[in-house]
């Protein structure tokens, strides 16, 4: 692992309502992104929200555009070659759930290019955790969905329009869009087994599922790679990744695997890759399941690890699973350059005992839950033997956004893990970042415990916006330091900006302590700079020490505008 730049900044865009990111600071985006709010428009601009279970507050910057006339359109200007689009809208649910369609009609330069269907069959849930998809239940979340485009031909100066179609009936609310330059379909490698001389069809419309198993079977018994050209295949089962197996698609706009929504219902009939061995690598395909309910008693789908280690999974698109990548009792991995969007759950977690892991420069957007976590659970979750030491991983150069429950990035626990060079935007629903002991990672019986040790490193990151209402508990603070079962020892924060919170800039709570339990001590903040706080809930601070925090933290060179320490069991030692 090489060690993050320190004092690295964020070089952002910001021009006619256009954003993107460069490598320093966040990920890496090949795409622009143009806000609805900032285009012209002949629809209206929502928001800015804040309070929970609603549209504006889960819009990127609190703001959208609501187009419910048969003609109202946004328009923006391309400010580079594009040819590919991504929309993130909302449509109204069905009066008893189940989704409504509709359509836009895309329009470059006055001339009609594509109507785009639309439907919000992957969106809304209602009520308590983990949700309900009855729209009686109250609650709603999860308003957006995504539909990306390719193959359109945009130059630099293009008039790009969306426009409401005269025949649809339902309002359709517009929140961004994202240009994008695709590159063309990669090539074969040399030598590698193709799916399609194993009877896929990859057109969508056959199951493909025993083409693909054939086709690992026997690249891992020849050596070669698994080669899925550009087309759409659809898995209706898991698919078991051996050790020294590599799957390569043509590029992750090109190469997809689809599920079938006949029988997503069952959760053996979904798209699920499990990584069962070492030296296995997934690259370069786009994963789009047919979830649209949350249920945490049945298999994850997405990219499984299990107990797999020196591996890889390389620019992945994953989209409408339950989560994008979870690894439990991983060694060594390498989760890179990858998009997460519109999940019912994690981004990426790494759970158990994984290890040695880096997650960077990847993306996600509209997760259900963190867009980036550890947590060393005590579980051994059908491991064979005792688990590894969890620890030592790391999440850099990677970006959060648009959350409809939970936070940016999460560490629950474990040795040495970092996070650094990361960015989290518009995290509505919790903290930008969090360290906390809310979930348990020990097992008395069992003899583990995976709480904190070492140190645990939060460097060179960046939280705008965040700090929104966990819809079951309270306000978060963008950035939360939660002693909630357990203590903590040994946070290294530094080079933090916090701007822009929902309510407070960084937090102190410690709910264990009534019972005796949670410790804060061995912490440092150095650097740590949060201006402009409580623009969704008035009379926060930028940094706030509960009532109930214990212990205490070493204050450096840092830029805070309002400190307040409600606790007599707590100090703040500058230097």
């Amino acid at each position: 692992m090489t060690p993050s730049f320190l004092g690295r900044t964020l070089l952002f865009v910001c021009a006619a309502g256009l954003t993107h990111a460069s490598a320093a600071g966040g990920a890496d985006m090949p795409w622009t992104t143009y806000e609805a709010e900032t285009m012209k428009t002949s629809g209206t601009v929502l928001g800015p929200r804040y309070d929970p279970y609603r549209v504006e507050t889960e819009s990127s910057g609190q703001r959208c555009v609501k187009l419910a006339k048969a003609g109202e359109f946004v328009e923006f200007t391309a400010s580079a070659e594009a040819n590919a689009l991504v929309i993130r809208y909302s449509l109204p649910d069905a009066p008893d759930g189940g989704g409504t369609d509709s359509r836009l009609s895309l329009f470059v330069n006055g001339q009609l290019v594509r109507t785009l269907p639309l439907d919000s069959r992957y969106a809304w849930l209602y009520g308590s955790y983990p949700f309900s998809n009855r729209p009686d239940a109250g609650k709603p979340r999860n308003f957006f969905d995504e539909r990306r485009v390719k193959d359109l031909a945009i130059a630099k100066g293009d008039v790009i329009r969306l426009q409401k179609s005269a025949a649809d009936a339902s309002d359709c609310i517009v929140d961004l869009v994202d240009l994008e330059n695709v590159p063309p379909p990669l090539a074969a490698p040399a030598n590698a087994l193709s799916i399609l001389d194993f009877g896929a069809g990859g057109k969508g419309d056959t199951d493909d599922t025993d083409a693909l198993k054939q086709c690992v079977a026997a690249a891992a018994s020849r050596g070669r790679v698994v080669w899925v050209p550009a087309g759409d295949y659809k898995l209706t089962g898991d698919i078991l990744v051996p050790s020294s197996v590599t799957i390569q698609g043509a590029g992750m706009w090109h190469t997809t695997f689809v599920g079938d929504a006949d029988l997503y219902g069952r959760s053996d009939r979904r798209v699920r890759f499990k990584l069962t061995g070492r030296d296995i690598h997934l690259a370069d395909f786009a994963i789009v399941g047919k979830l649209n309910y949350r249920n945490d008693q049945e298999p994850n789908d997405g990219i499984v690890g299990a107990g797999c280690a020196d591996s890889s999974v390389s620019r992945i698109w994953i989209e409408h699973t339950k989560i994008g990548a979870w690894i439990y009792n991983g060694t060594h991995l390498l989760i890179e350059g990858c998009r997460f969007r519109d999940l019912l759950a994690d981004g990426v977690n790494l759970c158990v005992g994984t290890s040695g892991t880096v997650v960077q420069n990847c993306t996600a957007r509209g997760t259900g839950d963190d867009c980036f976590a550890i947590w060393p659970a005590a579980s051994d979750q059908g491991f064979v033997g005792p688990s590894p030491q969890p620890g030592n991983n790391v999440i850099r150069r990677c970006t959060g956004q648009l959350t409809f429950l939970a936070n940016g990035a999460a560490i629950y626990g474990g040795a040495n893990n970092r996070i650094e060079d990361c960015r989290f935007i518009d995290i509505s629903t919790g903290c930008g970042i969090l360290i906390s002991t809310t979930f348990p990672t020990s097992d008395e019986e069992r003899k583990i415990d995976n709480n904190f040790s070492g140190t645990t490193v939060v460097r060179d990151c960046d939280l705008l916006r965040c700090g929104g209402y966990d819809h079951s508990w309270a306000w978060r603070g963008s950035f939360q330091i939660c002693l909630d079962r357990r203590s903590i020892s040994g946070l290294a924060i530094s080079d933090v900006t916090i701007r822009d919170s929902f309510s407070d800039g960084l937090t102190i709570v410690a709910p264990g302590s009534r019972k005796g339990e949670g410790t804060l001590s061995a912490t440092r903040l150095e650097n740590v700079t949060i201006s402009r706080f409580g623009i969704g809930a008035p009379g926060r601070h930028g940094l706030w020490i509960r009532g109930d925090a214990v212990g205490g933290l070493t204050l450096v060179d840092s830029h805070i505008a309002d400190i307040q320490n409600d606790s007599a069991h707590f100090r703040i030692r500058r230097e």
